[in-house]
């Protein structure tokens, strides 16, 4: 636990190390010097140690163009070097470079910071020579290691005895960030460290990503004095940064750590696979050591290939254990194909399963039955497991080394079982294979103890890093070895099998649920069908009646209205096989029928769904609303509106709140008509809920309570607020022009909604409409008269209308389908874009069908 000794408030951990701004450290190590050019080639910065090497005075080279401190040739060669730097992280080196006369020859490098060229240079201290022979020496020993270990070790060895460190370790971040050193290659009569795990705060998150830019580190020194850059901020205010600087210097905290460990120079370089830090080559000398550029920049090639044989060593060794959990996977298909009582049998399964992924027990849980093999855990806390698994896995492999991280109170089991893989083999998050691993009891090997209280070092309130670097021991308990990324990989192969074998075991039952549920859905289709037609046929009776007596023209507008609001709502409801359908769509089909401005009807509320007989209601309900103020309230005047709000309530009840505004003034009503009393009466009495009206003089109010049984869960993201479509009122004038010159051909098997429709389309301008019952009575027709568009309804009793389809798509004449089917209608592939009336009929889906149809 961190203390606080200085009382200034802020605990002081290893997390300071992350909050260090090493890479505008603003000084770099004395074994070379930097200069800064601007984009012109202008010298901008340099550091201080300048004249030590080229003679010049610092504030002599400020603004000065670089040809004028440095030789011609050597500014020509780092012009052309910049010109190769490729991307914003890449640094080009020269060597043995003549930079100014008299002064000897430099090792240099240039990179881009920001909008600057860095130039970096030390002293050159002598060739390597065949680099190119010695490269290939050292791979050709590389690629003879027969084991992964052995690979280790060879790299380490290579680089040692190419920078000549006292010691190079090859060291692996662990995924918590924890690093282990899995090979080493050190003078006698050091010590070892190999085995050693170190905690992941001893490399900060900063100084990762800069590994990840910056391959190659050095520090000769450690108790070299740093040299400062200047000037430390520029025009703007801003440092250098110098993430790519390769003598950027070293953090106090840094120099102190490897001070503790006796450390005077060290080195690292990047091992990087697949983009993500694997680990480095961690070199430590114990006196002053800085290899030249030309050692660094071999040492670095080598790494990079080290890492590319690393890539491909693994993959190889991944794809070969994945091919044998293929072959096990295969063999576990096969078996439980021939022979489904294997899936219970869970010894049966920890033999298969384990010969891919190491376990020492498995656990079954299939259709609430549970089975065990090997060490697992009691039977309530496997079931505790599953349900757990169920929040968490959500249908994918889950797995972890410390169940406790999933449930807790685990110390019942967790000397035995500790860590867990769960394979679903179902579609939802229900059955499982449970691979099950127990603790490894293992005592890890810390450089120091990497929980040892902080104490306040020389620089100040900062940590000082660990001064006993000396093995320390710690039991780790609770927690099993991990599950790797490739068992994982296997484990969802085994998951696709497992769920395969389920369903084909399924198939046969299936088959017979997809049969009953056919006879189903064609009973289902054939009712809708039938409602479908007989609203049709009763909207169709009563509007040829109004013809003969024209008192009863009112009274027709207000069943007919009434009957299309069910028709439309039982639409609504069949679409999914007589399931819930959403309240903002019935609203929206109200304001399509009766609305002209597209704001008249506001909504707002989550996303609901009303079950059938709540629909049914709330649509006739909702009609005479709209009704009513189309007549007298807010909708009958140009500046009037109406809000639909709904919440609810803490039971769970749905309250829905209509609100007229804007309209003229409200009286209420001296008698109660029929309308009034299905607003009033019909929630109550049909849904088990309340209703309340109010007329109130500056606008009608209502409000609803639907009991919670009636409204069903809603998918999707919540409406806040929803706009409906203008559409045209609900007596709907039609586009007299609509069908003007067209002769059409009307199909149609029940004579009444023959006569409604041909009546429609009269309204609608046709020049004549001939209609038939039969395939062949319309095949007449057509070879009679050929028409110039068609409406077809699908079902005719004996048959379908495709046959008619067919002849009239071959000669090219326009037509459309009728149906009382819904979304149970199935077309020929020919006919599948062709545009769908849904019955009964009224202008004004005819009319929509038809603006699709016919050209502009």
């Amino acid at each position: 636990m961190s203390t606080d000794p200085l009382g200034t408030g802020s605990a002081v951990d290893l997390t300071n190390c992350d909050r260090e701004p090493i890479h505008i450290i603003g000084t770099i190590q004395p074994s070379g010097f930097l200069i800064a050019l601007t984009a012109d080639w202008l010298i901008a910065r340099a550091s201080a140690n300048l004249p030590e090497f080229i003679g010049w005075e610092l504030a002599d080279t400020y603004g000065r163009s670089l040809d004028e401190v440095f030789l011609p040739q050597a500014v020509h060669d780092l012009r052309n070097r910049t010109t190769m730097l490729r991307n914003e992280d890449a640094v080009e080196r020269m060597f043995d470079v003549p930079l100014v006369a008299g002064k000897g020859n430099f090792d240099v490098a240039v990179h881009y910071s920001g909008g600057q060229i860095v130039i970096e240079a030390e002293p050159s201290r002598g060739s390597l020579g065949d680099v190119t022979g010695m490269v290939r020496s050292m791979f050709a020993r590389l690629d003879q290691c027969k084991n992964m270990t052995a690979f280790y070790r060879e790299g380490a060895r290579q680089i040692r005895a190419l920078i000549q460190f006292d010691r190079v370790m090859v060291y692996r971040f662990a995924p918590d960030g924890s690093g282990e050193v899995v090979a080493e290659a050190c003078r006698p009569g050091i010590g070892q460290f190999l085995g050693l795990h170190y905690p992941a705060s001893d490399i900060p998150a900063q100084a990762r990503q800069l590994y990840l830019r910056n391959v190659l580190r050095v520090i000769g020194d450690v108790h070299a004095t740093p040299v400062p850059v200047l000037p430390a901020l520029d025009e703007t205010g801003a440092p250098l940064d110098m993430s790519l600087s390769l003598l950027r210097s070293v953090s106090p905290i840094h120099i102190e750590y490897l001070k503790n460990m006796g450390v005077d120079a060290s080195m690292s370089i990047s091992i990087i696979v697949d983009g993500k830090l694997w680990g480095l080559f961690a070199c430590h000398h114990y006196s002053a050591n800085n290899p030249n550029f030309e050692r660094r920049a071999v040492a670095e090639l080598f790494a990079q290939m080290f890492c590319m044989r690393l890539e491909s060593r693994e993959r190889q060794d991944t794809m070969e254990f994945e091919r044998r959990a293929r072959d096990i996977s295969d063999q576990l298909l096969g078996a439980v194909a021939s022979d489904e009582t294997l899936l219970r049998d869970p010894d049966w399964l920890a033999d298969i399963l384990t010969h891919a992924i190491a376990a020492d027990g498995v656990g079954v849980w299939l259709s609430g039955g549970y089975a065990f093999s090997g060490q697992c855990p009691p039977t309530e806390d496997f079931r505790r497991i599953i349900r757990a698994l169920n929040t968490t896995a959500a249908g994918k492999v889950y797995a972890t080394d410390h169940i406790g991280s999933l449930i807790p109170d685990t110390y019942r089991f967790s000397d035995k079982v500790a860590g867990l893989l769960a394979i679903p083999i179902s579609r939802s998050p229900r059955d499982y294979v449970v691979l099950f691993r127990s603790e490894m009891v293992r005592s890890v090997r810390w450089a120091g103890d990497p929980h040892k209280p902080v104490e306040y070092g020389p620089n100040g309130p900062r940590l000082s890093p660990r001064e006993s670097f000396a093995e320390w021991k710690e039991l780790v308990r609770g927690k099993s070895r991990p599950f790797t990324s490739s068992e994982l990989r296997v484990a969802e192969t085994l998951r696709a099998t497992l769920i395969e074998v389920v369903l084909r075991l399924s198939d046969e039952a299936t088959a017979e649920r997809q049969q009953a549920s056919d006879r189903q859905e064609l009973l289902i289709a054939e009712l809708n069908h039938r409602v479908r037609n007989i609203l049709g046929l009763i909207r169709g009776l009563i509007r040829q009646s109004q013809a003969s007596d024209p008192a009863l023209a009112g009274f027709v507008k207000l069943i007919d209205g009434r009957i299309h609001a069910l028709a439309r709502a039982h639409n609504q409801i069949t679409e999914d096989h007589w399931g819930p359908a959403p309240l903002q769509s019935l609203i929206d089909a109200e304001a399509a029928t009766f609305m002209v401005d597209s704001r008249r009807i506001r909504s707002s509320g989550e996303q609901v769904m009303l079950n059938p007989l709540a629909y049914s209601t709330m649509a006739l309900v909702l009609h005479e609303l709209v009704t009513n103020s189309s007549k007298y309230g807010s909708l009958s005047v140009a500046d009037g509106h109406v809000t639909i709000a709904w919440n609810f309530s803490a039971k769970g009840d749905l309250l829905v709140a209509w609100r007229e505004v804007g309209g003229p003034p409200v009286r209420e009503p001296q008698r109660q008509g029929f309308g009034t009393t299905i607003i009033q009466r019909s929630v109550p009495y049909d849904l088990g809920g309340e209703a309340a009206v109010r007329f109130q003089e500056s606008g009608f109010k209502a409000d609803f309570c639907i009991p919670k049984r009636h409204v069903a869960e809603a998918s999707g993201a919540a409406r806040v607020i929803h706009f409906p479509k203008s559409g045209p009122g609900h007596v709907e004038e039609p586009p007299q022009n609509l069908l003007t010159g067209q002769r059409v051909l009307l199909v149609e098997d029940s004579l009444i909604i023959a006569l409604d429709a041909e009546d429609i389309l009269s309204r609608l301008g046709a020049e004549s409409v001939v209609t038939a019952g039969s395939v062949d009575a319309a095949l007449d027709l057509i070879d009679a008269a050929r028409p110039t568009i068609a409406l077809l309804d699908i079902n005719l009793g004996i048959g379908t209308s495709f046959p008619i389809a067919d002849v009239l798509h071959e000669r090219e004449v326009p037509f459309m389908f009728a149906t009382g089917y819904g979304e149970q209608a199935k077309f020929p592939d020919v006919h599948r874009a062709r545009p769908v009336v849904q019955k009964p009929y009224t202008i004004g889906n005819i009319a929509r069908a038809l603006a699709t149809l016919l050209p502009d």
